[in-house]
């Protein structure tokens, strides 16, 4: 692992502890030598967690789209800053340059780059961890949500699998280090095959 992506807010919250803990998480990259792959934004957690990085002597690379860089949110001293066209071309990026993936608090732009990554795993697309850290409870609902999922017959367990859960930075780095690749997944299978 030599790269880690994070998904998280373009906003810090009002509970100080998610600054505290986007700032905790790029200091341990940068003392770890994995770069940081993020949103290329300076504002929010986005800003705390490669501000972090940076003053550690970590590697940032931001990916951030041109109609969000020219509105000056863009976090011009990344060690390399990648400005695409679009989200979507943003979000490819950032997988591609990406070994592992966490998400920290956010809101729609969070869930929806760590739904997309896990369906690209479901999929079988890409074959890295993927890891909520899970900050004061804050993706605990979610975490429920995705559970009644499987109990209503809509998502396969070795599917919800794909999830990582860490209380702690250290935690969270311990399990995306451990974590190794499943047998293939494969979401269309035939009657009676699960």
């Amino acid at each position: 692992m030599n790269s880690v992506c994070v998904f998280c807010g373009s906003a810090s919250g009002t509970n100080p502890v998610y600054a505290e803990v986007a700032r905790e998480l790029g200091r341990v990259l940068a003392s770890r030598n994995l770069a940081l792959v993020y949103g290329g934004g300076r504002v929010g957690l986005m800003g705390e967690v490669a501000s972090a990085t940076l003053a550690a002597g970590g590697t940032v690379i931001g990916v951030i789209p041109h109609s969000l860089a020219v509105k000056e949110i863009a976090q011009e001293d990344c060690t390399e800053l990648i400005v695409v066209d679009t989200m979507h071309e943003r979000k490819s990026r950032m997988a591609d340059r990406s070994d592992a993936f966490v998400a920290l608090p956010g809101g729609y732009g969070t869930c929806d780059e760590l739904f997309e990554i896990l369906t690209w795993a479901q999929l079988g697309i890409h074959n890295k961890p993927v890891a909520v850290l899970n900050v004061n409870g804050f993706f605990t609902p979610l975490l429920a949500w995705l559970d009644h999922v499987v109990t209503e017959g809509l998502l396969r367990p070795k599917h919800r699998e794909l999830l990582l859960v860490a209380e702690s930075v250290p935690e969270l780095l311990s399990r995306l280090e451990a974590w190794t690749p499943p047998e293939p997944l494969t979401k269309w299978v035939a009657p009676g095959e699960r």
